[in-house]
């Protein structure tokens, strides 16, 4: 089982979100909730895929934090 971290991002139309680990795997939805939940399938998509062309799954090494700063 393996962890990625996935980035939400909020558009005019709803949420998109990618993978910082997995280039080329992105999704969309109406909600943040919706975006996650595709994206979940995509990744798992994108994982099967790069199986299918004997490709190397990268390993997910990207990190988060968040850094609290008065505004």
């Amino acid at each position: 089982m393996s962890k990625f971290l996935i980035i939400i991002e909020e558009s005019k139309t709803g949420f998109s979100a990618y993978s910082p680990d997995l280039p080329g795997c992105a999704s969309t939805g109406k909600t943040a909730e919706e975006t996650e939940n595709n994206m979940r399938e995509a990744i798992k998509f994108h994982i099967e895929g790069l199986k299918e062309e004997g490709l190397e799954i990268p390993k997910p090494v990207t990190r988060s934090s968040y850094i609290e700063i008065a505004a």
